[in-house]
């Protein structure tokens, strides 16, 4: 995928939106744990963008719908992110 249509700043912009509209309600959950924890908030939203990733990659580059509850799934394992190391 090109960086010009998934980058850091535009995924960030997508949580912040998502977190303004407590929609999905997971995205805030997930902040509130991760800060909790001891995640700052800006580690915290790019742990979140790491779930994120995917689910855009699946919009963008295969015209997939969005997948609510696969996010969702991701968002409940972080800190950890072994769907990465599946796709290494």
């Amino acid at each position: 995928m090109s960086d010009d249509l998934l980058d850091q700043a535009m995924l960030f912009e997508v949580i912040e939106n998502q977190l303004a509209d407590n929609y999905p309600k997971q995205v805030t959950e997930t902040l509130m744990r991760l800060r909790m924890t001891g995640n700052s908030r800006d580690e915290a939203i790019e742990l979140i963008a790491c779930a994120l990733a995917p689910e855009m990659v699946d919009v963008i580059e295969h015209q997939q719908s969005f997948n609510l509850d696969r996010y969702a799934a991701h968002l409940a394992l972080l800190p950890a992110t072994p769907w990465l190391d599946d796709e290494a």
